[in-house]
């Protein structure tokens, strides 16, 4: 009893990284999951890492834990806000295209989150989720939730490595590669669309009679449906390399904080 008593601190902090990655990664932080599983979820992952956490130096209930809880907070949101980054270039795709169609007046409601999502977007989304379960990706984030705790210990102090210009670096080589992931995605469909709209052009140069405006928002409708149909065998490939994207930056963000970070 007195070694648990002794290991608790460490304990709730573990929990408090493991129920805010849950918050903010993909599929985890879904709305459509109660809260009590979550927090069932993240108590379970955190007792996992009791192996991790027993190399971590002893932590008692003092002032000094609320800053501990506030920073394994951050943690937990950042390597969750990581998983939702790369994920959110599937819908961030998606919304280029439906600007191209004429969707971008249009959108749904996403059931995960409750918010507003492009149309294409939010099926690209369902998509990824599907894939993000058949292939286990969802896995690899959970996986390197419980490893964060060897290269992040509940005792880390991180205000040194937040004022390395590094750091800044790093997040923006992120977010480009995230815009990348995104443009790569969209391009076939956002270059079809474009050919489209030049052929439109010149038939309404040719025959002006007819209403382009009506005629070009239908075919290009059905020409983005039928594209989307013939890239979709393609589509679980490019989605798959996207997660181990996803897992790589995960690594790469926990590997700055080790002996050579």
């Amino acid at each position: 009893m007195e070694a648990w008593l002794g290991v608790l601190p460490t304990l709730l902090l573990a929990f408090c990284r493991m129920l805010s990655f849950f918050a903010v990664a993909p599929l985890f932080s879904s709305r459509l999951i109660p809260a009590q599983v979550k927090i069932g979820i993240a108590a379970a992952l955190a007792l996992s890492a009791l192996p991790a956490l027993r190399e971590s130096k002893v932590i008692s209930f003092d002032v000094s834990y609320v800053a501990l809880v506030l920073k394994e907070i951050a943690v937990g949101l950042t390597l969750g806000f990581l998983g939702l980054l790369f994920f959110s270039a599937v819908q961030t795709a998606g919304a280029f295209v439906d600007i191209q169609i004429g969707f971008g007046i249009a959108n749904v409601i996403d059931p995960m989150t409750g918010l507003q999502a492009p149309i294409v977007g939010q099926l690209k989304y369902m998509v990824a989720l599907l894939l993000l379960l058949s292939t286990d990706a969802h896995h690899w984030m959970i996986a390197a939730a419980i490893e964060s705790f060897r290269f992040i210990p509940p005792d880390a102090d991180l205000l040194g490595w937040f004022s390395k210009p590094s750091t800044a670096e790093w997040w923006v080589r992120a977010f480009a590669e995230m815009f990348l992931l995104s443009f790569q995605l969209a391009a076939p469909l956002v270059v079809s669309m474009l050919i489209v709209d030049v052929a439109l052009g010149m038939l309404a140069k040719t025959a002006p009679q007819f209403n382009i405006f009506m005629i070009g928002l239908q075919v290009k409708i059905l020409v983005a449906l039928a594209l989307f149909a013939v890239f979709a065998a393609s589509l679980a490939g490019w989605m798959e390399d996207l997660f181990a994207v996803m897992a790589r930056k995960m690594e790469e963000w926990l590997a700055m904080f080790g002996p050579g970070g």
